[in-house]
């Protein structure tokens, strides 16, 4: 029985839905990347690093490098990296329609101005 295509989509996201994995992949943009270089950068334990790229792999978002003793991690295709452009355009506009939303609460919490000349009583 074929999986439904709603389906697959929300697995795929389910995969990158983690954020050594998507730390992972904004690395990889600029071209493959060694695991130690990665280690550097991502700050985990390389057992941890080592699953998450395992994740990725088998999932075919990303393929490894061997050269001599050295083991890169490189995007499979470009495919990945415009779906990370397009997730940083969405989170910019919802975070800028929040912090609109921040400016009119505290816009709406400055105390009311007093009229003047009188108290208001008839």
């Amino acid at each position: 029985m074929q999986v439904p295509l709603y389906q697959a989509k929300a697995e795929f996201f389910r995969m990158l839905g983690h954020p050594v994995r998507i730390r992972v992949l904004e690395l990889l943009q600029g071209g493959p990347v060694a695991v130690r270089d990665l280690l550097t950068e991502i700050e985990i334990e390389p057992s941890s690093l080592s699953q998450q790229l395992a994740v990725l792999r088998r999932a075919g978002i990303v393929v490894s490098i061997r050269e001599g003793s050295t083991v890169s991690y490189a995007l499979a295709g470009g495919d990945v990296a415009e779906l990370l452009r397009a997730a940083r355009r969405i989170l910019t506009e919802l975070l800028a329609g929040q912090n609109e939303l921040l400016a009119e609460l505290r816009q709406a919490d400055l105390p009311l101005p007093v009229p003047q000349g009188g108290t208001g009583r008839a």
